[in-house]
């Protein structure tokens, strides 16, 4: 069966926000007529605010928390109960005294079911701080060096960069590519994420995708990219 598979922010929606409303129109449509899921880092509650209700109760399945909170038409399946360790939690705090980049918003650890997601500007970030910190990582390559110092130093745990600010934190194996262990070995996946680089949060997943031969997997630039690409198999 062929199954689309989709990462949210970057790739529906712009980073943080809400879905543009011509495309999430086509978008519920497009569910409506094949096998539709959704991988983000972010929780259920976000994941609705962003694409809408009708969506995520409308998909096959919504995989929140890169797939350690899992939802199926409105109703939580299962979620992981694992927290942050007190160590690893202080090597993050380290890098937050030490990052250049000047501001702060507060909430740089937001704990979310099975993981975490680290910020050195802050999940409270206006969206214009959100852009000067993008551009600062982009020049620095900071969430990358920290993801691998993290990742070298903790090898039970994974650290991947997902989104335009974020460092995503969970146990090693429980990234994206843990969500086909709910799909059959025969099904065609089409995978779209925006994050397929090798630090970034949709690589886990791509990397078991075509190292299996389980289908495709598309690199995005905007969720307008993504309309496009989709259009050629609607």
């Amino acid at each position: 069966m062929k199954r689309f598979i989709f990462d949210v922010d970057g790739t529906l929606t712009p980073s943080r926000q809400r879905i543009n409303a011509d495309f999430q129109r086509w978008f519920l449509e497009f569910t409506y007529d094949n096998a539709v899921h959704l991988v983000t880092g972010s929780d259920y509650p976000k994941t609705v605010e962003q694409v809408g209700t009708s969506i995520v109760e409308n998909v096959n399945t919504v995989y929140n928390c890169s797939g350690s909170d899992v939802w199926e038409a409105g109703k939580n399946i299962r979620s992981s109960d694992w927290v942050l360790p007190l160590v690893e939690k202080s090597f993050l705090d380290g890098k937050l005294a030490e990052s250049t980049f000047p501001l702060r918003t507060g909430l740089h650890i937001e704990n979310r079911t099975g993981m975490v997601n680290y910020s050195i500007v802050g999940r409270n970030a206006t969206m214009g701080e959100r852009k000067l910190y993008a551009s600062y990582d982009n020049e620095h390559n900071e969430r990358n060096k920290i993801a691998s110092e993290f990742n070298n130093l903790f090898p039970n745990l994974q650290a991947t960069v997902g989104g335009e600010t974020g460092i995503d934190i969970a146990p090693r194996g429980n990234d994206k590519s843990q969500i086909l262990r709910d799909f059959d070995p025969n099904d065609e996946l089409h995978f779209f994420g925006d994050a397929m680089h090798k630090e970034g949060n949709d690589y886990p997943l791509k990397r078991q995708i075509i190292d299996n031969d389980l289908g495709m997997c598309y690199t995005v630039i905007d969720w307008k990219h993504t309309w496009e690409l989709l259009k050629q198999h609607d």
